[in-house]
């Protein structure tokens, strides 16, 4: 019996489309290993997203080289879509076997991994920027968690100009409701009890599909029919965020009271140099508004340091402004040059040492509003979904409908089920809790 290795990088998207390789694999009687197991066939699911992400792909498919001399490779993703010529040129991929598969052909994957090698290189790209369609890639059991990933959309037509994923994901594509509805109540029928819903750009949902739905639409239909599960929006553009979506998520307790907002810059002028079609005073109204349809919601802000000509005091700008919202955590990340997009041909590179000041900065401001966030709910009783692993410290551990990490004492027997959780202590990155029936 032949086994395979999957191993994923970068964001809830190829995560989810992994998940549907190691269905195809195990429906076709192969064995899909774990982390560092041995294989006969490799499947890297790669990022590009920024340098780092391409050098951790690269890292990767190394790494698989090295511990299965005899394996074929199969590289498939972001990484794949836009490096194929680099990866030609690879010494440690010139003498072996493997395929190229770009994201249009994901479909494509298993079936041809099962075909077998032909003892040579084959690239299977196709051409991501005609791509009309979404792969169909269905998925039995988001593997052994909890929480469950369904994309609903690929792709992105915002061309930001620090962004490449435009190019390596292609126009927007959506999987219709009914399909998306029967991947809902697959895994409801498997016991997940939470399904985040995941795209490239969320909030286009539906615009290329014949009825026109919309996330908002979908998110009603989805809610109703399956009312067991809870759903999680992974991450919404601010201006995608109105009265209609938040008064559908407050009147609606399965779906969770979650926002992520890429904000990318708390300054005007670097927003318009970024093509991002706000101005941070549309954005600070938009988290006012969130604010009060939701004020126990969790809120996450993207944020970008370093971008070509951010200077000391437009940071400096962009930081205060930050400091006014009322908000839940950052996730912070350096610019990073793309080649291919239009930013990576902007005078004035920010210097590495400076972006990781900047950095720094902002995650200290992170860590301060996430404490006040988690301060303020201490008391509070909220649901918990339970992980199926315990702690470093034998504790039971979970997130909050509002996505507060949350321990507390229990038996295993609560575990992958939801608890309501009286919010004690903060303790480190987390809260700690007890079990309050009501």
């Amino acid at each position: 019996m032949k086994k395979v290795l999957i191993t994923t990088l970068g964001c809830k998207v190829n995560q989810y489309e992994s998940a549907s390789f190691k269905a195809g694999f195990e429906d076709a009687g192969l064995t899909v290993v774990a982390r560092n197991g041995r294989a006969d066939i490799v499947v890297i699911n790669t990022c590009a997203v920024t340098g780092s992400a391409g050098a951790q792909s690269r890292q990767a498919i190394h790494k698989a080289l090295r511990k299965n001399p005899g394996a074929e490779i199969i590289i498939c993703g972001c990484y794949a879509e836009i490096a194929a010529d680099d990866l030609a040129g690879d010494k440690e991929l010139q003498d072996r076997t493997y395929t190229l598969i770009g994201n249009s052909q994901k479909g494509k994957l298993v079936s041809q991994a099962l075909a077998g090698s032909t003892g040579s290189q084959q690239v299977l790209l196709g051409d991501i920027a005609r791509a009309k369609e979404i792969c169909r890639l269905p998925v039995r059991r988001f593997a052994d968690r909890v929480r469950a990933y369904l994309r609903i959309q690929d792709g992105c037509e915002s061309f930001c100009t620090y962004c490449i994923v435009p190019y390596t994901r292609g126009p927007s594509r959506s999987l219709p409701v009914p399909e998306v509805l029967d991947q809902a109540k697959v895994f409801a029928a498997h016991g997940h009890k939470e399904i985040v819903l995941t795209g490239i750009h969320l909030g286009n949902y539906g615009k290329d599909l014949l009825d026109s739905p919309t996330l908002i639409t979908l998110l009603d239909t989805l809610s109703l029919a399956t009312p067991e599960v809870a759903y999680r929006i992974s991450s919404l553009e601010p201006l995608e965020i109105d009265t209609t979506l938040l008064t559908l998520m407050q009147g609606r307790k399965n779906i969770q009271p979650h926002l992520h907002i890429p904000l990318q810059s708390g300054h005007d002028e670097i927003l318009t140099r970024m093509n991002r079609r706000y101005s941070t005073e549309q954005f600070r109204e938009i988290i006012t508004l969130c604010r009060k349809y939701l004020p126990d919601a969790a809120i996450g802000i993207d944020i970008l340091v370093g971008f070509p000509g951010e200077t000391d005091a437009q940071f400096a700008d962009s930081q205060t402004f930050l400091q006014s919202l009322d908000f839940s955590y950052l996730h912070v990340f350096p610019y990073s040059i793309r080649p291919g997009t239009k930013a990576a041909g902007f005078d004035k590179q920010v210097s590495k040492a400076v972006k990781d000041q900047r950095v720094a900065s902002l995650r200290q401001l992170s860590d301060l509003k996430k404490t006040a966030f988690c301060q303020s709910q201490l008391g509070r009783t909220w649901p918990v979904l339970v992980e199926g692993r315990r702690d470093e410290n034998g504790m039971l551990k979970g997130f909050t409908t509002n996505y507060i990490a949350v321990t507390f004492l229990g038996p295993d027997e609560l575990r992958h089920g939801v608890v309501p959780i009286k919010l004690l202590e903060l303790q480190g990155n987390s809260v700690f809790g007890e079990i309050n029936e009501i």
